[in-house]
């Protein structure tokens, strides 16, 4: 139906407006039974029922179309629920995350793959990884870094470990309130938080309540629960999605100390996802005990033009002051260049283990991040 060009009253628009709405219900619906019949080819040849590739070439495919005036962001939004919602026809898709429900893992993992999905909570990284290893879960998500507070070493540490592979990754802006039922913030004599979200917030603690103690706990989510063991004299530090969970009052919005703090998070899985239109590819590397080894790497990546977006060490645990290397390279692991490049690194390093490759983030793309900038550098 083409809306009126030239109303002569609000009602035609109305009417207008039911008959596209009308139109989108029924587009819907077709795209359901095609979907259904889509997973019902897949089951027969036991082809994978979730493919990430395909899902980011329908967003790709989204960049190129005229939807103004209609928000752009917003249609992402909507199409990632549409993909969630089909693929429950075809078969449900299990990811396991991190923390408790309403965490900020949870809703990364909500972001990624909607919530037509089934969620697990898990209480460490290991239970994660496990979990899909033990193929209770098709994926898992995961923080491994955060924009003011620098990498996630357990996450770090258990891609060592494992044999799973970095599947997708999804950035969070991260917002922290403070959540309270007390009347006034000179009435708190408590603050529960993560120690993140602590680190994250002294700017703000040390100003508004200079004076009152903080309690770290294993989550945001725990802190919202244990303040409202004193709900009159205590506060936590959490996020919106927490405090609309447990109906805990929002005293104060965004009180983090860098307004653009964002958190990684990753997606865990089997495999790896086929080429799309931005890659990239992480790897862990050790280096032969010797001088200019660290450069002679550096100086071969560089040879073959290929970005460096991360690199970053860990203690190896083997001995003492003994390091591994994680790097992000902007490239998929199939593209010929990177191909070579891998080759001559697992010929240079004694040993050379591929944690993934994936979509870059929608946000990266954004800021540029993997389209030509430096590289991250050693932050040890």
């Amino acid at each position: 139906m083409t809306p009126p060009d030239k109303p002569h009253d609000i009602s035609s628009l109305r009417e207008a407006i039911d008959g596209i709405d009308q139109k989108i219900v029924s587009l819907l619906r077709d795209r359901a039974k095609i979907a259904h019949q889509v997973g019902a080819f897949k089951k027969e040849r036991g082809l994978p029922f979730h493919v990430i590739s395909r899902e980011q070439e329908i967003f790709d495919r989204l960049e190129n179309v005229d939807i103004a005036p209609f928000p752009r962001p917003v249609l992402k939004h909507i199409f990632r629920e549409i993909l969630s919602a089909c693929l429950s026809l075809e078969e449900p898709l299990v990811v396991a995350y991190l923390g408790p429900p309403a965490s900020y893992t949870h809703q990364a993992s909500l972001k990624y793959f909607g919530t037509s999905s089934r969620h697990l909570s898990m209480s460490t990284v290991r239970e994660v990884f496990r979990c899909v290893e033990r193929k209770e879960a098709t994926y898992g998500v995961v923080p491994i870094e955060n924009s003011t507070e620098g990498m996630v070493n357990y996450t770090l540490d258990t891609l060592v470990e494992t044999d799973l592979k970095i599947n997708g990754e999804v950035v969070l802006p991260i917002h922290h309130c403070l959540l309270s039922r007390a009347e006034e913030i000179s009435h708190i004599r408590t603050v529960f938080a993560h120690p993140q979200s602590l680190a994250q917030c002294r700017g703000f603690l040390s100003h508004y309540l200079p004076n009152v103690p903080t309690v770290e706990t294993t989550s945001n989510t725990r802190a919202v629960e244990l303040a409202l063991q004193d709900e009159l004299q205590s506060a936590a530090i959490a996020g919106e999605m927490a405090a609309e969970v447990y109906n805990m009052p929002i005293m104060r919005r965004h009180i983090e100390d860098q307004q653009d703090n964002q958190t990684r998070f990753l997606v865990i899985g089997e495999g790896i996802p086929d080429p799309t239109s931005h890659d990239q590819t992480s790897l862990m590397v050790s280096i032969i005990d010797r001088v200019g080894a660290l450069s002679s790497i550096l100086e071969l990546i560089a040879v073959h033009n290929v970005n460096l977006t991360r690199l970053e060490s860990r203690p190896s645990k083997k001995k003492a002051w003994d390091y591994i290397f994680f790097m992000d390279l902007e490239g998929h692991q199939k593209d010929p260049h990177i191909q070579t490049l891998l080759g001559k690194l697992q010929a240079l390093c004694p040993y050379v283990k591929i944690l993934g490759s994936y979509p870059v983030s929608e946000q990266k793309r954004r800021s540029g991040h993997g389209q030509g900038t430096p590289p991250a550098g050693d932050r040890g």
